[in-house]
């Protein structure tokens, strides 16, 4: 079973490499993760020229890739405490920054019902300066192989279709 989770994986971040930056076998103060994904979108207005900037904004968004065989409420409580910790981290607000998203993306071949409760009900959003140097919000989505379901929490509906859409049967 964990090389189809490994097949699922590649294939999972070779849709997310279009757009992300994809760094693999990646530890970290605590732990360590299968693969890892960034996004970086800068967007700027220009009057005359690009060297009289308007406005601009950035968006990030810190994916982390965890793989397991079987997946328990305790687990799934340290890696949204390690994912929200070091992607936290990594967030440097400023006046441009605009939005900038922490997102656990989890591939397992079992799931316990009170883990899916926790990924259904975490929620996390934080604003900077009243929002004027943006804000930031935890997704999290998962997939359990063996009854090929798909979940996540609010804010991560978007991780689902993405898994849906690249894990989903056809």
């Amino acid at each position: 079973m964990e090389n189809e989770l490994q097949k699922k994986l590649d294939k999972l971040l070779n849709a997310y490499s279009h757009q992300y930056d994809i760094e693999r076998d990646v530890k970290v103060e605590g732990g360590s993760f299968p693969a890892t994904a960034t996004f970086y979108l800068r967007d700027e207005n220009y009057l005359i020229s690009k060297k009289h900037v308007l406005n601009a904004v950035e968006n990030f968004d810190y994916t982390y890739f965890y793989v397991t065989g079987h997946l328990d409420a305790a687990t799934l409580r340290q890696q949204i405490d390690l994912t929200m910790k070091i992607g936290s981290a990594r967030i440097k607000p400023h006046k441009e920054h605009m939005s900038s998203f922490v997102t656990l993306v989890i591939l397992a071949d079992t799931i316990d019902e009170e883990a899916k409760q926790i990924i259904r009900k975490t929620k996390f959003q934080k604003y900077f300066k009243l929002a004027l140097h943006g804000w930031m919000e935890y997704h999290i989505a998962a997939t359990e192989c063996s009854t090929n379901s798909f979940l996540s929490n609010p804010a991560g509906k978007g991780v689902k279709k993405i898994l849906e859409q690249n894990l989903g049967s056809r």
